[in-house]
Formats: structure tokens, C-alpha cells, sequence
């Protein structure tokens, strides 16, 4: 059988297997509990699942543009006026079937075959595979702990080459929950400028932040906006996984680019939930400041419970619902006769044997951490906490 040697490449993604077994186990009648899922668990607010209602009654079910309805593209260049202080016309906006999907759209808009993308480490799972997809090489950069797993201008400077398009930055970050400052932020603008590569910034948890307030790398200059890539979404502020609408702000001749192609890889995005997003973004923030509210205090009380704990550590996080667990200590211990050599093993005995599914960091290129979302409840939270305790309690040498 013939199967392309660049698909055969590509990993499966981790997190959503890690969720996709913990799912099968629950659905197994097994009092499992996870911590994989990158998605709140709160419901959708009350008036955007009303104006997704109405959209079906009048029978808004046909298709619209391929890059998205103007209705949408004017309510995403009003929120990065509101939000953001930057200023787009809705030429440079192109809705997609979530931010995973513009993200595909991005690379597939600015590399050819050979061309290489900096991404720093611990990163989303998908970034890699997804330049991969598109023909292109990514390029890792690892980051510390200690450096609060940011990336620095100096190391970009360092990895860039001839065939370098683009950086990649994620404030607030998944896996890690860091936010970057606008001085580091700048220090990196400038970086891109002076090599004249892409910058693409992936700001899905950008009201996600628990001290101090988002920054967006574009807002710099005019010339910085030029170079960036926006990328964004209504998944995460609004607790709308499931309705795929993500967005991106770019110069218009990207957006030109990916509009073409998405009208014919995918059509348009969902068109009731298009409408659903307009609500979303023009309406009250009521619902997200409660979210907020509720994953603040479970990030408080995850992470000091976590450094409460033998062999274990993190640190604190200031943005998304991750926590990133140290478990350099862990590896090279037994439960029941078994090496944990790795993340994954760790993982993998954890859930089979209390229960319990975290993502290894493995997927992330953090090897020695296990990722932990905030985005369950409090009750889950301290039952998962609780068999923690009792794991490495029973741990051996």
C-alpha cells in the first residue's frame, strides 16, 4: 500500500489521545479523573447558544464566504480595536474552522518545501507537525524552568538562518501558562525585523490571564504588525471548543492567500457558528469573568499543593489553565517493581493505577514534566491532587 512518507511522518496528537482514554475509561463506569483536556468545563454562556438558536430558526444554514461572514470580521477587527488597540480592515481577517485550523492555514500561507520555523520548547503539541505538514523544518529552542520556560531574544538570534520564515510565540503559553512582557516582547519584534522573518502569535488564551493584562507583540508598530500573524480564536474565552471558529489578523496579502486556499480545502467555517461568535465577541463578558475567577483560585491551590509534595515541583503559572509538574526527581523511582524511566511511563501507570490522566511532556519537549489542566473542578482537582500524594507515597527505589 502506497501512504505519503510526509503524513507517515506525523505524530498523533497526545493530549487528545490522553483525553480520548480517559473518556473510554469513564465511559467504562472506571472513577477516573482527568486533568488532559485543554478546554474550560464551564457550558457556554446562555446568549451565545441563544443567537446559534436563532440562526437555525431563520434559517441561516447556507454557506457564506469562504474566509468567514463580514458580520464576523467586523466583530473580530472591533475586538482587536476594543482589546488590543490595533487597527485592521476585515480584508486582513480570515475565519477558520478553529485555531488550529488558521494555524494550519498560517504555515501552508508563508512556507515552501526546505523553509524553517523557530519554536520554542515546551511548546503546543501541534506546532511542529503542523510545519511539518506544510513542507516545512521546525526549529526547536529549548527553554528552563528557571528562565520561567521563556524564550529570549539572544537564542532566536541564534538559530536564525537563511531559510528562517518564522517565530513562533504563544502568551499565555500551553503547555507552560507563562506570559511574556511587552520588554520581551520588543527585544524579539526587533529580532524579526532585522531578519525580516514572520512573527506568528498565537494568542487563543490571551484573556486568560490572572496578573496584569495581555499584550499583543503586533501592538509595538506598524511595522512589527506588518510582520505578524494573529492568530486567535473563541474557543478558550468563551468555552467554545466544540464550535471551531478561530480567526487570524494578517497584511493583506496573507489573508489573500489563505482565503484561496481555504475555499478549497474546507468551504467556509460553520455558519451558525459564525453567528454564535459574533454574539460572543459583542457581547458581556459576565461569563468569562466568572471563569476567570474559578481557575484563578484552582490555579492557587494546584500549584501550592503540588510544592507541598515529595519529589514533585512547579511553578507557578500567570495565564491558561496548565500547570507544568517537575518530576525529575520521580524518574528512576519504582511503583510496584516498575521503572518510571520517563514522562510517559509516569503517565501511563498513574492512570492505570490511580486513575488519574495527565499529559507527558514528552509531546511538549519536556521530558522530565507532566502537564496538569486547571480547566475541571475544584472537587477534581483535590481528588486528583489526593491519589498524587498516595502515588509517591508508594513509590520505591
Amino acid at each position: 500500500m502506497y501512504i505519503s512518507d510526509k503524513f507517515l511522518s506525523i505524530s498523533p496528537s497526545p493530549t487528545l489521545a490522553i483525553d480520548s482514554k480517559f473518556k473510554q475509561m469513564k465511559a467504562d463506569g472506571l472513577d477516573v479523573v482527568g486533568f488532559g483536556a485543554g478546554e474550560p468545563d464551564f457550558d457556554t454562556p446562555q446568549h451565545i447558544k441563544d443567537a446559534a438558536i436563532k440562526a437555525i430558526n431563520e434559517g441561516k444554514t447556507k454557506y457564506t464566504p469562504a474566509s468567514g461572514t463580514l458580520e464576523l470580521k467586523k466583530a473580530v477587527c472591533d475586538k482587536l480595536l476594543r482589546d488590543n488597540k490595533l487597527c485592521y480592515d476585515t480584508n486582513q481577517i480570515v475565519i477558520s474552522n478553529g485555531a488550529k485550523h488558521s494555524l494550519v492555514n498560517v504555515f501552508g500561507a508563508i512556507l515552501n518545501p526546505g523553509d524553517e520555523v523557530i519554536i520554542p520548547a515546551p511548546f503546543w503539541v501541534s506546532y511542529p507537525e503542523m510545519v511539518k505538514i506544510n513542507d516545512g523544518v521546525p526549529v526547536i529552542i529549548p527553554t528552563l524552568e528557571e528562565d520561567s520556560f521563556k524564550v529570549t531574544a539572544e537564542q532566536i538570534e541564534e538559530k536564525i538562518t537563511p531559510k528562517t520564515r518564522a517565530i513562533v510565540i504563544n502568551s499565555p503559553s500551553n503547555p507552560t501558562g507563562m506570559v511574556y512582557t511587552k520588554e520581551e516582547l520588543e527585544k524579539i519584534a526587533q529580532v524579526a525585523l532585522n531578519h525580516h522573518i514572520y512573527i506568528i502569535s498565537d494568542e487563543i488564551y490571551e484573556h486568560l490571564i490572572y496578573d496584569g493584562s495581555h499584550f499583543s507583540i503586533a501592538q509595538i508598530s506598524d511595522d512589527v504588525k506588518d510582520l505578524t500573524i494573529i492568530v486567535n480564536g473563541v474557543s478558550k474565552t468563551y468555552a467554545m471548543t466544540g464550535w471551531r471558529i478561530g480567526y487570524t489578523a494578517s497584511n493583506p496579502t496573507i489573508a489573500k492567500v489563505m482565503s484561496n486556499v481555504q475555499s478549497h480545502a474546507t468551504s467556509n467555517p460553520n455558519t451558525i457558528a459564525q453567528v454564535a461568535a459574533v454574539a460572543a465577541l459583542n457581547g458581556p463578558t459576565d461569563d468569562l469573568e466568572v471563569m476567570k475567577k474559578a481557575f484563578a483560585e484552582r490555579k492557587e491551590y494546584m500549584a501550592d499543593r503540588i510544592n507541598t509534595l515529595p519529589l514533585v515541583s512547579c511553578t507557578k503559572p500567570n495565564g491558561a489553565f496548565y500547570i507544568m509538574m517537575n518530576i525529575k526527581n520521580v524518574l528512576g523511582k519504582k511503583y510496584k517493581g516498575v521503572l518510571i524511566d520517563s514522562a510517559d511511563k509516569f503517565a501511563e501507570i498513574f492512570l492505570e493505577e490511580k486513575l488519574v490522566a495527565v499529559v507527558p511532556g514528552t509531546g511538549f519537549m519536556a521530558p522530565e514534566y507532566v502537564r496538569w489542566s486547571y480547566a475541571t473542578s475544584y472537587e477534581n482537582i483535590k481528588e486528583g491532587l489526593d491519589r498524587l500524594e498516595k502515588f509517591l507515597s508508594d513509590l520505591s527505589e
